[in-house]
C-alpha cells in the first residue's frame, strides 16, 4: 500500500470531551486539523478507517482523533493527504503555525501536539505546508450525511 502523512480537517462546535489519557479537554468553536501518519502497512487506508468511523458514537475509540471523529460536536470535511516514503509527520506538525492542543496525538513522539485550531477554513494554509515540504497533495472532501 502506498504510504504517506495526511491532515484530517474538522469543524466543530464548543465542547469539553474525555479524550483517553489526556481527559477533559475543551475545544473552542471553529476548525481543529489533525496531523497523521500513514506509514504502517494499510498504508492511506487509514485515511479511510478515519472516514469511515466518522459520526459513529458507538465505535471505541483506539487513538486520540477517534474520540473527536466520533463525537457529534465534530464533523470531519475533508482529508488532505500525500504519498510520502519516509515518516515525515511530525515535521508536517511542526510547520503548522497555529494555536494547539498539548499532546494529542502524539504520544508516541516529542512534539507538542498534532491537533491544531483555526478560527476560519485552513485548508488552503494546510495545502501550503505540504508545498513547502514539497509534497503533492491529494484532497478527499468528506460529504455531511
Amino acid at each position: 500500500m502506498n504510504r504517506g502523512i495526511y491532515c484530517l480537517i474538522l469543524e466543530n462546535a464548543s465542547c469539553t470531551l474525555t479524550v483517553g489519557a489526556l481527559g477533559p479537554v475543551s475545544f473552542r468553536q471553529g476548525w481543529h486539523v489533525y496531523v497523521g501518519s500513514a506509514g504502517g502497512p494499510g498504508g492511506l487506508l487509514r485515511v479511510a478507517r478515519h472516514i469511515r468511523y466518522s459520526g459513529i458514537a458507538a465505535h471505541s475509540p483506539r487513538w486520540h482523533i477517534d474520540y473527536l471523529l466520533s463525537n457529534s460536536h465534530f464533523h470531519l470535511v475533508s482529508a488532505v493527504c500525500a504519498y510520502s516514503g519516509s515518516d515525515m509527520e511530525c515535521r508536517l506538525a511542526e510547520s503548522i503555525r497555529a494555536p494547539s492542543i498539548f499532546h494529542f496525538g502524539s504520544s508516541d513522539c516529542s512534539c507538542p501536539s498534532h491537533l491544531f485550531y483555526y478560527e476560519d477554513f485552513p485548508e488552503e494554509k494546510i495545502i501550503e505546508a505540504y508545498e513547502k515540504m514539497g509534497l503533492f497533495v491529494i484532497i478527499q472532501n468528506i460529504k455531511k450525511v
